[in-house]
């Protein structure tokens, strides 16, 4: 019985100094993983940043490339048949996105689809625009008519997905 009292006096303490240490030990290691963290989160930051921003950049061009507004004036050629021209704006369309199919990794979900919705409102606009040309039309009536079924939506869709991506892109800086 002596020998088990003796024991526990000895155990008891040995084992509150083990249990201490474990907690001071635990608290350091936590405190050395979070310093860790906020190190990389800023290294990845200070990586990621530039690329984000410059995927809002280029999100930003292509919506003002292929809104019709701009395509119509960079790619407008008299001389040529409605129906011609119709393919030239939808291939200058599928070029611009697909060379910028890439960014959507760097943007939310939001702003990729608001940019995709935009671009597929742009084509419809072009598709209804060229249903309504007949074989003697060419670029300028198509361009005329494009430019009438773009009065007749509520707003521009190229504008209210720039200003989605001005948006999201605000809350980086």
């Amino acid at each position: 019985m002596d020998y088990t009292t003796e024991l526990i006096k000895i155990l008891v303490p040995a084992l509150l100094v083990l249990y201490a240490m474990f907690l001071v030990v635990r608290s350091f290691l936590n405190k050395q993983f979070d310093q860790k963290m906020v190190e990389l989160k800023a290294k990845n930051t200070e990586v990621i940043l530039p690329i984000r921003l410059q995927a809002y950049e280029r999100i930003a061009l292509l919506l003002e490339r292929v809104s019709p507004n701009n395509m119509l004036l960079r790619l407008s050629d008299p001389q040529m048949s409605a129906f011609d021209f119709q393919q030239l704006l939808l291939k200058e369309i599928r070029e611009e996105q697909n060379h910028n199919l890439s960014q959507q990794v760097y943007m939310s979900d939001d702003a990729w689809n608001a940019t995709k919705k935009a671009i597929n409102a742009i084509i419809t606009v072009i598709q209804t625009a060229s249903a309504q040309m007949d074989g003697t039309k060419n670029a300028v009536d198509l361009a005329e008519a494009i430019f009438g079924e773009m009065m007749k939506l509520e707003s521009d869709p190229t504008v209210d997905a720039l200003s989605i991506v001005k948006n999201e892109l605000r809350l980086f800086l």
